[in-house]
């Protein structure tokens, strides 16, 4: 590359770094501990554990669980009840005073006994508020979108900093560091290497982040859309004045969808159904299939299915990048390196602010510094 390009790709890198670099590693640093949630959860006591019982155990109905949970709160009524892709051995329901309530209650049951567990409790925790700054800075959607433009930033970033890589380096072995003379210089040959090192993580762990970001706008378009287009031949009909037991409907999904399993079911009235349905939302039992979720629509009174339809590829794209961006796919093996990337990349933020800095202040001691430091190719 000419000198002249070699300034314009090093300006993009110095911005967009140094626009994004203090919310990166705010997120770096708060994705951390998010790498590890269940276990931190279980070493605060945080986590909710099913009693063991023998394999093979019988499942408790669906509408007991939902009665020894509403027990608790017989003023409420049910808005969702999901669980997680790799344990079905808890239900976990949420209950408000309104089908919309945003002050819910969420309680785990034991999906063979049909008791309870135990009360979720998520506010407050040290796991939530490193979960909101992470997500949104406790900023909602605008808080949301402002990290998914530091997300962008950091992408830009990252593939200013591989061009720029090659002419700053041609002249050294790959994984040197030199130790012996300056510390800026140490400095960089280390900020250069980890970046490369980490840079495909980099990318997947910025892309994946930046969608999640779009996670409301997507949901709100899929329910504009595809959504409104299941429930349109109930649109004008007066809501029902009793819904029917849940079982026949999740029977009705499950032999809809025999090689799936129910993961989360939303009530009549809530976001995701309509004041007819039960919202049924089935996955798969693989590990790739268990993220991805294909909606069943109930009707809430007769328990027959109505329409069911695959979600669209954006929506799969977002089911997809949530646990890739936390390592969530492969054990505590992938936490265990995606943790390890994670502190590399606070290095290379870290480095990269030193770098800056310490380069404009022997600029102010020396003004042709800079233009000898770009033909010298060792600017950082």
């Amino acid at each position: 590359m000419t000198p002249n390009t070699v300034r314009r790709w090093a300006w993009i890198h110095k911005w967009t770094s140094l626009v994004c670099t203090i919310f990166m590693l705010l997120l770096c640093l708060t994705g951390l501990p998010l790498i590890f949630h269940h276990q931190i959860g279980e070493l605060l006591g945080n986590e909710i554990v099913a009693p063991e019982m023998a394999p093979g155990t019988p499942k408790a109905s669906v509408d007991t669980v939902i009665g020894a949970g509403l027990a608790l709160y017989p003023d409420m009524v049910m808005q969702y009840m999901s669980q997680e892709a790799d344990d079905d051995k808890i239900w976990h329901l949420t209950v408000g005073k309104t089908r919309l309530d945003p002050d819910f209650k969420s309680i785990a049951v034991d999906s063979r006994t049909g008791k309870v567990i135990r009360e979720n409790k998520f506010e407050g925790t040290f796991m939530n508020i490193m979960l909101r700054l992470h997500a949104d800075l406790f900023a909602g959607l605008w808080g949301m979108l402002f990290l998914g433009l530091m997300g962008l930033l950091f992408l830009i970033a990252t593939v200013s900093g591989v061009v720029l890589y090659a002419p700053f380096m041609r002249k050294l072995q790959f994984g040197t560091v030199r130790r012996e003379r300056a510390s800026r210089l140490k400095w960089l040959d280390m900020h250069n290497l980890l970046g490369i090192v980490t840079l495909v993580w980099a990318l997947v762990v910025g892309a994946t982040g930046m969608i999640n970001t779009w996670a409301d706008l997507l949901l709100k378009y899929w329910q504009n859309d595809q959504l409104a287009a299941m429930i349109a031949p109930y649109k004008d009909l007066p809501a029902p004045a009793a819904l029917g037991p849940l079982r026949p409907g999740v029977d009705a999904a499950l032999k809809l969808e025999p090689g799936m399993q129910v993961g989360f079911i939303a009530w009549p009235g809530t976001a995701f159904s309509s004041p007819h349905h039960y919202g049924i939302f089935m996955h798969g039992k693989e590990a790739l299939t268990s993220r991805l979720y294909k909606p069943v629509l109930v009707d809430a009174v007769t328990g027959r299915v109505t329409d069911s339809r695959d979600l669209p590829w954006y929506l799969t794209g977002l089911l997809i990048s949530q646990p890739l961006h936390f390592g969530d796919y492969g054990g505590v093996w992938m936490q265990v390196w995606w943790a390890l990337l994670d502190i590399a990349t606070v290095v290379v933020l870290g480095s990269g602010v030193y770098l800056w800095r310490k380069r404009k202040r022997a600029r102010a001691g020396n003004p042709q510094l800079r233009g000898a430091a770009v033909a010298a190719g060792s600017a950082p």
